[in-house]
C-alpha cells in the first residue's frame, strides 16, 4: 500500500500540522451535535397519524414519519426499543402535545417494511469514495461465555459505503453478509446513487476487472482510482490501447507509490474512512435489529443521523508546515 512506502523512516518525516480556519463556526456545529433540542411542527403534528387505508385490512395507527422519528431517536441515544417508547412519551408529555405513542412492538414491527428516504448527491457529476467496515451482532456477552462455558462466536456483517467527495456525506449504503467482498458491492452502491458518476476511488480491495467494467457500463468517462497490487502487471493492449489500470501501473513506474497517489487524488480517500470512524463513535460498532430488512433500516437511518451532523458544520484546513 502507498501509506507503506516509507514505514522504514517514518520517524523522520515530520508531521503535517494544520490551521482550522473556520474554528467558530465548526465550534459551534460541534455544540450543536448536542444539544438536546425538540420541537414539532405544525405539519408534524398533523402528520403524526397514519391516513385512512381504503382497501382491505387493518388500519395504521402511526405514519411512516413517527417510525421514523422514533427510530431516528434510538439511533441518536442508542437505545432499546422500550426505553425509546418511554423517550418518545417523556418528549410529546414535556412538550405538551396529545399525540399516541409507538408501543415498541410496533416499532419493530413497522422498521421491517419502513421506506427511508435515501440521501442526494452534492452535484452532478459526483465524486465517490468507497470502503467497507464490520458491524458486530448483538449476541451473548462475555459473562454467558464464563458462566456457562459457552463458546458461542458473534456473528457479523459488512457495511458498505459510498461518500460524496465534494460534501463528505454517506451517499449510498448497503449491508451484507460477511461473506460478501468489497469489490462485488460496487454495482449495488452505484444502483444507490442518483445522477452521473465522474469518479470512484476505493483501496486495494477494489482492484478488480468487475469493478472497472461496473463503472464504465454505468459511465464511460467515469475514473476509477484503485491502487493495483505489488504484483500487477500490464494487459496486453497497453502498448496500443492502456486500459485505466495500465495508466496507474505506468505513473507508478515513473513516480513511484507516493507520486501515484497524489497524481489522481487518491488522498480523498480518507475522508469515507472518516464516516466510518464517526459511524462507530456516533452510531456504536453494532447492529441491534434481528433480521435483514430491520438491519438495513438501522442502517439508512444511521447514515441520515450522519449527514444531517455533519450539516451542522465542517472544518475548513489550511496546511501551515
Amino acid at each position: 500500500m502507498p501509506f507503506k512506502s516509507n514505514a522504514d523512516r517514518r520517524h523522520h518525516v515530520p508531521k503535517q500540522r494544520h490551521r482550522v480556519t473556520n474554528w467558530a463556526e465548526y465550534d459551534a456545529g460541534l455544540r450543536a451535535r448536542g444539544s438536546l433540542t425538540v420541537w414539532f411542527t405544525a405539519e408534524a403534528v398533523e402528520g403524526w397519524g397514519a391516513e385512512a387505508r381504503m382497501g382491505r385490512g387493518g388500519q395504521a395507527k402511526y405514519s411512516d414519519l413517527a417510525i421514523a422519528t422514533a427510530l431516528t431517536l434510538r439511533a441518536v441515544f442508542r437505545l432499546a426499543l422500550r426505553q425509546t417508547e418511554g423517550l418518545i412519551g417523556s418528549l410529546l408529555q414535556l412538550l405538551g402535545l396529545d399525540l399516541a405513542v409507538p408501543d415498541h412492538s410496533t416499532l419493530s414491527r413497522r422498521a421491517e417494511t419502513l421506506e427511508v428516504v435515501q440521501p442526494k448527491a452534492g452535484g452532478e457529476p459526483v465524486h465517490l469514495l468507497v470502503d467497507s467496515t464490520g458491524l458486530r451482532l448483538f449476541g451473548p456477552g462475555e459473562w454467558l461465555i464464563g458462566k456457562h462455558g459457552r463458546k458461542r462466536r458473534r456473528g457479523w456483517k459488512m457495511l458498505h459505503l459510498a461518500t460524496d467527495t465534494d460534501t463528505g456525506q454517506i451517499v449510498a449504503s448497503v449491508l451484507t453478509d460477511r461473506e460478501a467482498d468489497d469489490g462485488s458491492q460496487v454495482g449495488p452502491l452505484l444502483e444507490r446513487v442518483g445522477g452521473s458518476v465522474a469518479s470512484l476511488t476505493g483501496d486495494g480491495a477494489y482492484d478488480r476487472d468487475d469493478v472497472y467494467a461496473e463503472v464504465t457500463a454505468r459511465d464511460p468517462d467515469a475514473v476509477v482510482v484503485v491502487p493495483p497490487r505489488a504484483n500487477a502487471v500490464p494487459s496486453e493492449t497497453a502498448p496500443s490501447h492502456p486500459t485505466q489500470r495500465d495508466t496507474h501501473l505506468r505513473c507508478i513506474t515513473e513516480r513511484g507509490r507516493m507520486g501515484w497517489q497524489k497524481a489522481p487524488g487518491y488522498n480523498w480517500r480518507a475522508l469515507v474512512e472518516a464516516d466510518i470512524s464517526r459511524w462507530k463513535r456516533v452510531i456504536g460498532d453494532g447492529l441491534r435489529s434481528q433480521t435483514d430488512r430491520r438491519q438495513a433500516t438501522e442502517v439508512a437511518i444511521a447514515a441520515t443521523v450522519l449527514n444531517h451532523m455533519l450539516e451542522l458544520g465542517r472544518p475548513e484546513y489550511v496546511r501551515v508546515a
